[in-house]
């Protein structure tokens, strides 16, 4: 069950029927004993009500009328509905208010007592309205009848006292079956609250208990993956400050140096510091420009706008730029292009900077699902150890990354361009050497 309302309810609607069904079978039980009760003293009053008009009944010789005549007698005398027949079965007489509910009924009255008479004849008594009552409280001092043998007072049918009681019970029975659920409800809730104030305090990579499939459940899963993302933010900005202070310290002192010399420095040095100045100048831009964009990237976007972009072209734009070969697939996919541009350009410059002189592929490939967009070149290629790591920012192979240049972003910013388009970059092995960067696309 996952709505927590739902489960309340039902848990309150369970006790109350439950409760139902236990007073309906203590009220069914009173019933048959009051009926086994009520049965017992009208058969034993019945029976000497027949002992009483058979005395007094003409013989079975005598006349109908004489035999009628005596039982309407007796049917006003004792205020009863009785009926006479003979030793096979032949109706001699009837009182009338027998006779009306005989005619009524389409025979024998509900509850009428058959009681054989001694000289064959069978005298019939039915219960007169307020008989069953009368009969019951005579056998217990003119009270009604309790539910079982030595069932206390309160208990009687019909007394205010037994009502009261119900009441109670029912409210007790109520608090006891909700109280489970709601304690167990609120425990969760607060366990809840301490790991939010936990988690608040500065224990980032602390988490919640997310097991059952409510809404506490929800929430706690909801709280969770919040959690897992503002970390992983956190820690990779952290990382990106560490990163980006540690390269900025490499240009800033070159720029300094630089500029200490500058006034001492000879025409032709002069001319070598100003170059050595400007090249700084631009590695701090593209590190700055980078360093911003990567965290824009991990910074969650409030608008996700997503414009059709043609690959293939944007491809041999890009590709121009470095004299790239391209070719491939006229596809389509739904994306920034501004962003897809960027991270073709990386890969591009990134193949131009390690494709030992050679100018890179470029190739568009349509798929069922994906499209994939593949750029190779012939470079030292990259081991197998190593491919996964050189999408880490700042991240260089050892030897050869640092002559060739670059920050060690641009790897890092194609990944997160690809996460941003619910895609995915690898890095594959090249036959006959070098390396292939694929940025996967969904279609």
């Amino acid at each position: 069950m996952r709505n927590l309302y739902l489960r309340i309810y039902l848990t309150v609607v369970l006790v109350l029927l439950l409760f139902a069904l236990a007073a309906g079978w203590l009220f069914q039980q009173n019933v048959e004993r009051e009926r086994e009760t009520v049965q017992a003293a009208w058969s034993e009053r019945a029976g000497g009500w027949a002992a009483l008009i058979e005395n007094s009944l003409p013989p079975a010789a005598a006349s109908d009328a004489e035999q009628a005549a005596a039982l309407a007698e007796w049917s006003h005398r004792l205020r009863l509905p009785l009926a006479l027949d003979d030793a096979r079965g032949r109706r001699i007489a009837a009182s009338e208010s027998y006779a009306r509910r005989e005619a009524d009924f389409g025979g024998p009255p509900p509850r009428a007592v058959r009681l054989p008479l001694s000289d064959g004849r069978s005298l019939w008594i039915a219960r007169a309205p307020g008989a069953l009552r009368a009969a019951a409280a005579e056998r217990h001092g003119g009270r009604p009848p309790p539910p079982w043998p030595g069932a206390p007072r309160w208990m009687v049918p019909g007394g205010g006292v037994g009502l009261v009681v119900a009441l109670v019970v029912l409210f007790v029975a109520v608090a006891l079956g909700a109280w489970p659920v709601v304690r167990r409800l609120t425990r969760r809730l607060e366990a809840l609250q301490r790991g939010v104030e936990t988690f608040g305090a500065g224990q980032l990579s602390h988490r919640v208990d997310a097991g059952g499939r409510d809404e506490v459940a929800a929430v706690a899963t909801s709280f969770n993956r919040a959690a897992e993302r503002i970390e992983a933010l956190v820690a990779s900005h952290r990382s990106l400050l560490a990163n980006a202070s540690h390269e900025l310290r490499s240009p800033l002192a070159r720029l300094k140096m630089a500029l200490s010399l500058l006034e001492t420095a000879g025409p032709e040095s002069r001319a070598r510091l100003q170059a050595e100045i400007e090249r700084n100048i631009r590695e701090l831009d593209v590190l700055v420009e980078e360093v911003l964009l990567a965290s824009r990237l991990d910074a969650p976007r409030e608008t996700d706008p997503r414009e059709r972009v043609a690959l293939l072209p944007l491809a041999a734009e890009e590709s121009s730029r470095v004299n790239a070969v391209v070719g491939g697939d006229d596809a389509v996919v739904q994306g920034d292009e501004r962003l897809l541009r960027r991270a073709l350009r990386n890969l591009l410059e990134n193949a131009q900077r390690y494709g030992g002189g050679e100018p890179p592929e470029v190739s568009v490939v349509e798929g069922e699902r994906e499209v994939q967009l593949r750029v190779a070149d012939r470079g030292p290629g990259i081991p197998e150890a190593e491919r996964e790591r050189i999408f880490q920012p700042f991240y260089r192979l050892p030897g050869h990354a640092e002559q060739a240049g670059g920050v060690g972003l641009g790897l890092s910013l194609v990944r997160q361009i690809a996460q941003a388009h619910h895609g995915r970059v690898r890095c594959e092995p090249r036959a006959g050497g070098g390396s292939v960067f694929v940025l996967s696309l969904p279609r």
